[in-house]
């Protein structure tokens, strides 16, 4: 059975259309924490202008390399280990960024990492598509959030959701600004930050 993730089904489609109006001309998008590898086989399948290139966390990458491979997209690059917090990332430079579901699962260090190795391979103008539940004026915006950020840190101190305006704060230094907030399914958003 290939690892699986009924959140990945349920948002796969919100998801693109936005990715739509973002990732509109041909060029390269890094993923960063490809998970089940879900999201790129469907994003890859349906932006076949772009190519598609999943990275995961060296110690979770084997999770998603059987689906991806059995995709057999032309477009669809093979998963790359990328540890945001490393020195040097296998990847020099990419046209767009995307990334599901990472923020609240990262400590803030590596957040701040992933914002700034970022900044150092996307160009002006770029876009950074940011995928989950956050947090506005330091509020929940539902009860479902609440208790999810609960479930978080009561599994591992680091996680948690995180705040707009930390990340507002954090873009700023790393040389993003933010240029869309979409409302997503269940008490999500989609951030499209740009490269300044």
């Amino acid at each position: 059975m290939k690892p699986f993730s009924q959140a990945c089904e349920n948002n796969k489609r919100p998801i693109l259309e936005c990715l739509l109006q973002v990732f509109t001309t041909p060029g390269l998008v890094l993923e960063i924490g490809c998970g089940t590898g879900q999201h790129a086989e469907f994003l890859a399948a349906n932006l076949p202008h772009l190519r598609w290139q999943p990275t995961d966390h060296p110690e979770s990458l084997g999770g998603c390399e059987e689906r991806l491979r059995a995709a057999g997209l032309d477009n669809l690059l093979p998963p790359m280990a990328l540890d945001v917090a490393a020195a040097a990332w296998p990847v020099d430079s990419a046209d767009g960024a995307f990334s599901a579901n990472t923020a609240h699962i990262m400590g803030w260090p590596e957040v701040k990492d992933m914002f700034l190795g970022l900044g150092g391979i996307l160009g002006e103008g770029a876009a950074f598509c940011l995928y989950g539940p956050f947090n506005y004026d330091g509020r929940f915006t539902s009860e479902s959030n609440r208790m999810f950020d609960h479930q978080l840190r009561s599994r591992a101190a680091h996680m948690g959701i995180r705040d707009i305006e930390d990340l507002l704060e954090l873009a700023a230094v790393s040389g993003f600004a933010l240029a869309a907030d979409h409302a997503m399914p269940a008490n999500n958003r989609l951030l499209v930050w740009r490269r300044t």
